[in-house]
């Protein structure tokens, strides 16, 4: 693990709890699920490039999903 990835898994586990409190208090489904996924793929995902780009999509989700 180096360096790049640390920083990008704080910045997207960052933002995926802003969008689980936003989703707590909107009950929405959508940010719900794209908050966990993005506090928790960080982990499991070691190549920085997958990193960045797997979080970006999960970031833009909720703004192209809505239910």
């Amino acid at each position: 693990m180096n360096t790049a990835n640390l920083l990008w898994g704080l910045l997207f586990g960052s933002i995926g709890v802003g969008f689980l409190i936003y989703a707590r208090r909107e009950r929405a489904p959508v940010p719900l699920v794209a908050g966990l996924a993005l506090s928790i793929y960080p982990f499991f995902i070691n190549n920085t490039l997958w990193l960045v780009l797997i979080g970006v999509a999960l970031t833009a989700a909720p703004y192209f999903i809505r239910l």
